[in-house]
């Protein structure tokens, strides 16, 4: 989801709208830990900051801490 988004009405539509979205999106990523290894933070940034809109962004980070804990 890197172009604009059509959004909902309310935040709570639109993480229920998004939110296997962003699950599926931040494992993706998080796959690809082992193979980036000490560059794989720096690189999750630069993908975070491409992600529009913030709220989505903030989801994918959200999904993201989730895994690492």
């Amino acid at each position: 989801m890197k172009g604009a988004v059509d959004l909902p009405q309310g935040r709570a539509e639109f993480h229920a709208r998004y939110q296997a979205q962003a699950r599926e999106q931040a494992e993706q990523w998080y796959a690809q830990r082992s193979r980036l290894q000490g560059v794989w933070l720096d690189w999750v940034a630069s993908q975070l900051y491409q992600l529009s809109p913030a709220e989505y962004a903030a989801m994918v980070r959200r999904e993201l801490q989730a895994l690492s804990n």
